[in-house]
C-alpha cells in the first residue's frame, strides 16, 4: 500500500509539473498572438525564457538566419548582469504582482529592458552560417537541439558565442516553421547554476515551435506592410509612407532638438521627354532617377516618390549646409548621367531642379515645412532649372 501511495504521489506531482508547464507555455503563446511586429514577438520569446514566471532561464538571446547573407545574426538578448542584478529585478517584479503580459506590455510601451549591457554587447553579432562558424550556427545548419556542457565549452575556447559570453553551461535550440529553421535561441543559467536538464529541454523545444511560427508570422506581416507602403515603379517609400515619416520624424527632431531638412526634386521638362518618347520610357527614366537617388543617399535618410515626376528625401539629423551639399552632390549626379536619347530636352540634358527647407530654422511643423521646402523648388524651376534653392524666410 504504501508503495501504491508513493507511486499516486508521484504521477500527481508529475501532473501538477506538466499542468504548470502548460500553462506557461499557453500565457506565453497568447502573449505572442496580441502584436505581428518582429522586435515585440523577439522580446515575447525572450521574457518567456527568462522571467520567473515563464522558463526562468538566467539569459537569453535570439539569433535570426539571413540565408542570402550566408550568417546567422543575434538580433536580441534579455538577461541580467550578475545574480544581484537579477534578483532585485525579479523581487520589484514581485512585488509590483506583473505576470507576462504585463511585462510585454510595459515593453510595448516603453521600449526600456531592450537597453540592457547584454542586449548591447550582442546586437549586430554576426556569425557565418558554416561549421566554423561554432555551435549557434550548427544548430541552425542541422536543425538539432545542442546542450553544450563545462567539456564541450572547455574544448571550443574560440567558439563565437562562448567567447564572448563566457557560459558554463547552455542550451541551442532551432527556431522552425514548415521545416525551415528561422534562428536559433540560446539559453543558459550562468548566475544560478542550475543545471539544464531534459525537462527544461523538452519544454524548451516545445516552445520553440511556438516561437518559430510566431517569428514566420511577423515576417509575412513585414512583407505585406513594406509592400504596401513601397512604389511599385521605383521601388522608393511611397507618398502616404513620406507623409507619415515625415510627421514622425519632426516630432523626433523637436524631442531631441535635432535640425532635419527636406528636399523636393523635380524632372525638368519631363512632360516632353514622355510626350516625345512615350510612357514606357518616361517609366524607364522615373526608375533610373529613383535609383540614382537611393544608391547615392545615406541609410540614416528616407528617399521617397513624392508623385508624378516629383521625388521627396528626408534628411534626418542635417542642418541647412549639410543638406545644401548632398543637394547638389545628388543634382549633379543625375545631370552627369548618360540617359537615352536625352538630347530631345530642351538644354539637350536631362536634369533635375531641388528646393530646400530645414526644421526649425524655416518651419516650425511638417505642413510649414512641406509648404516652405516646395515654394524653394518652385523657384528652382521658375529661375532656370538645374539648380537647387534653398529657402529663406
Amino acid at each position: 500500500m504504501d508503495e501504491d501511495k508513493q507511486i499516486i504521489v508521484r504521477l500527481k506531482e508529475e501532473l501538477a509539473k506538466q499542468r504548470a508547464e502548460l500553462g506557461i507555455l499557453y500565457e506565453i503563446s497568447n502573449a505572442m498572438r496580441t502584436t505581428l511586429r518582429l522586435d515585440e514577438i523577439l522580446f515575447a520569446i525572450l521574457t518567456g525564457v527568462t522571467a520567473h514566471v515563464g522558463l526562468g532561464f538566467n539569459r537569453a538571446i535570439l539569433f535570426l538566419t539571413h540565408e542570402k547573407e550566408g550568417v546567422i545574426e543575434a538580433k536580441m538578448g534579455l538577461g541580467a548582469e550578475s545574480g544581484d542584478e537579477a534578483s532585485q529585478i525579479w523581487n520589484k517584479i514581485e512585488e509590483s504582482k506583473m505576470d507576462l503580459e504585463d511585462l510585454i506590455m510595459a515593453y510595448k510601451l516603453s521600449g526600456k529592458m531592450i537597453d540592457s549591457k547584454l542586449n548591447k554587447l550582442i546586437t549586430g553579432l554576426k556569425i557565418p552560417l558554416t561549421e566554423e562558424g561554432g555551435i549557434i550556427a550548427v544548430t541552425a545548419l542541422n536543425g538539432m537541439v545542442l546542450q553544450i556542457q563545462k567539456d564541450t565549452i572547455q574544448n571550443r575556447p574560440d567558439d563565437p558565442i562562448i567567447k564572448l559570453l563566457k557560459p558554463v553551461e547552455f542550451v541551442s535550440v532551432p527556431l522552425k516553421s514548415k521545416n525551415k529553421v528561422l534562428g536559433v535561441l540560446f539559453a543558459d543559467n550562468i548566475f544560478t547554476h542550475k543545471p539544464i536538464d531534459n525537462d527544461d529541454i523538452r519544454i524548451l523545444m516545445m516552445f520553440a515551435n511556438q516561437a518559430g511560427l510566431a517569428i514566420e508570422n511577423s515576417f509575412l506581416y513585414e512583407q505585406t506592410v513594406l509592400q504596401a507602403q513601397t512604389d511599385s515603379l521605383t521601388k522608393l517609400w511611397n507618398h502616404g509612407y513620406f507623409q507619415d515619416t515625415l510627421e514622425r520624424e519632426i516630432n523626433y527632431a523637436k524631442h531631441a532638438s535635432s535640425p532635419l531638412s527636406l528636399l523636393l526634386i523635380d524632372i525638368d521638362n519631363f512632360k516632353n521627354y514622355n510626350d516625345t518618347l512615350g510612357h514606357q520610357a518616361g517609366d524607364k527614366i522615373l526608375s533610373q532617377i529613383g535609383a540614382i537617388l537611393k544608391n547615392s543617399s545615406r541609410k540614416l535618410d528616407y528617399v521617397c516618390r513624392y508623385g508624378g515626376e516629383e521625388f521627396a528625401i528626408i534628411l534626418t539629423r542635417t542642418g541647412k549646409l549639410e543638406a545644401f551639399d548632398i543637394a547638389e552632390r545628388l543634382r549633379n549626379q543625375i545631370f552627369n548621367y548618360l540617359f537615352w536619347k536625352e538630347e530631345i530636352q530642351p538644354e539637350r540634358k536631362l536634369t533635375v531642379s531641388i528646393g530646400l527647407a530645414n526644421f526649425p530654422l524655416d518651419a516650425e511643423d511638417k505642413q510649414q515645412l512641406l509648404t516652405r521646402t516646395d515654394t524653394s523648388l518652385y523657384l528652382a524651376k521658375k529661375s532656370g532649372k538645374n539648380k537647387t534653392v534653398v529657402f529663406e524666410s
